[in-house]
């Protein structure tokens, strides 16, 4: 799997441009969107307080380019040596390390919210739970553990993802999975919501209130570490 990002690195911004081209908005708004959605789960369950937060499969660091300067401290971790390359270039304040994810290299009870952002779909189904106990090992008691993914039942969503070089031969994760892999990882689920229901950030104020919906083009589940 490092490798294969590691390939792709360069490419990545311009293969995602492509296959949402369709939808008429710059990724950049749908990362915003996660981003501001990861806020209201860090701020409705632990507080206005500075946080410390541990992005898992950061890639190229575009999450963290937007999220850096809302949270206390942020790290980064990802298997690909050329991707975290580029997001030490991109945020040189961000701390960033190369990991499998197998065994995230900080001690535990390290962070306040560790996220994965459509990770856990390169993923081999049978280690999530030991990536999400991973990433319930490095949150403090009481923190959140945080996971974006594709939503299966979408099928726009199907489109984007067989256009991508790098989502060749993957299987998207069910929302009903990742819940039931984040309980068997020990973790107590507070949302499972989906989201990205259309690409305009005018209708984002119906976003919270759709949740229920499967139609969204991603979903979240959060949870308490």
């Amino acid at each position: 799997m490092a490798s294969g990002f590691d390939r792709h690195a360069s490419g990545y911004e311009a293969a995602i441009a492509k296959a949402i081209a369709f939808a008429g908005q710059p990724h950049e708004r749908y990362v915003e969107a996660k981003v501001r959605r990861l806020l209201h789960l860090a701020r409705r369950h632990l507080g206005e307080g500075p946080l410390d937060a541990l992005d898992v499969g950061c890639g190229l660091g575009l999450t963290d380019r937007q999220l850096r300067s809302h949270v206390g401290s942020l790290a980064g971790v990802d298997v690909s040596e050329a991707m975290v390359a580029h997001a030490r270039e991109t945020n040189p304040d961000v701390e960033y390390r190369v990991s499998d994810g197998s065994s995230l290299p900080y001690d535990d009870a390290s962070f306040d919210v560790a996220f994965a952002i459509c990770v856990l779909h390169h993923v081999e189904e049978r280690e999530h739970v030991a990536l999400l106990r991973e990433m319930g090992r490095v949150s403090r008691s009481g923190g959140l553990v945080v996971a974006f993914e594709h939503n299966p039942l979408n099928p726009l969503t199907r489109g984007v993802v067989r256009g991508l070089p790098f989502d060749e031969g993957v299987r998207l994760v069910s929302r009903r999975a990742l819940v039931a892999s984040f309980r068997s990882a020990g973790l107590d689920v507070t949302d499972a919501d989906f989201l990205l229901f259309t690409p305009w950030r005018r209708l984002d104020p119906l976003e919270r209130w759709l949740g229920w919906l499967p139609l969204g083009a991603q979903f979240v589940v959060a949870a308490r570490a």
